[in-house]
């Protein structure tokens, strides 16, 4: 029994863990090369 619980605890540890980083990578913004070249393309998608 104690193994599952331990198993259980890593499992709650990854989980806040994954959590953590996605949550970090939402939040990151976009590099302004990126930023640009998708005003690039939008405007030339509305030429056409």
């Amino acid at each position: 029994m104690k193994q599952s619980n331990d198993t259980a605890k890593l499992q709650a540890q990854i989980d806040e863990n994954l959590k953590k980083v996605f949550q970090e990578t939402l939040e990151e913004q976009v590099p302004d090369r990126f930023r640009d070249l998708l005003e690039q393309l939008r405007q030339k998608e509305a030429k056409q």
